[in-house]
């Protein structure tokens, strides 16, 4: 199986996983944690461009595990998480990580945090080592090994 082909089965599987405990991902910490992760994805290499912040926000109004939150509401934390991240990304990386560790204390919330991560990094087809790498990072936030994820 191509990598391209591997990348797109392990973020739908990811997709359907989180689909199947949407109800049980309705906390404060979660939504802020999920917001959080988007942003550190997508400007996971530094910088991030017009196309890519819209296509993130795209993703994050259509996901439907997301939709427990108003969309507004999401579209508002993912930008003021990507401001901290364009503004002074090491400085910013450290805030942003500090929120996803919001989740830790409910590992199925922190372990839906990552598969969001994964989601959004492989949702262009590209889930590339800059992506993996903070996303790897967030793994050791919430105390979670990033084997788990094939990371």
């Amino acid at each position: 199986m191509a990598l391209w082909d591997r990348i797109k089965e392990s973020a739908s599987t990811m997709q359907t996983q989180l689909v199947s405990k949407k109800n049980d991902l309705k906390s404060g910490a979660f939504r802020d944690a999920s917001m959080a992760m988007c942003a550190l994805v997508a400007a996971a290499d530094g910088t991030i461009d017009p196309s890519e912040r819209q296509r993130v926000a795209q993703l994050i109004s259509t996901n439907e595990v997301l939709q427990n939150f108003p969309a507004d509401d999401l579209r508002r934390r993912f930008e003021e998480n990507l401001n901290k991240l364009t503004a002074d990304f090491a400085f910013g990386k450290v805030t942003v990580l500090q929120e996803i560790a919001k989740a830790k204390k409910k590992p199925a919330e922190a372990r839906a945090v990552i598969q969001i991560g994964i989601v959004i990094g492989g949702a262009d087809g590209d889930f590339d080592k800059t992506e993996q790498a903070v996303v790897r990072e967030a793994c050791f936030a919430l105390d979670l090994p990033p084997h788990e994820f094939d990371l």
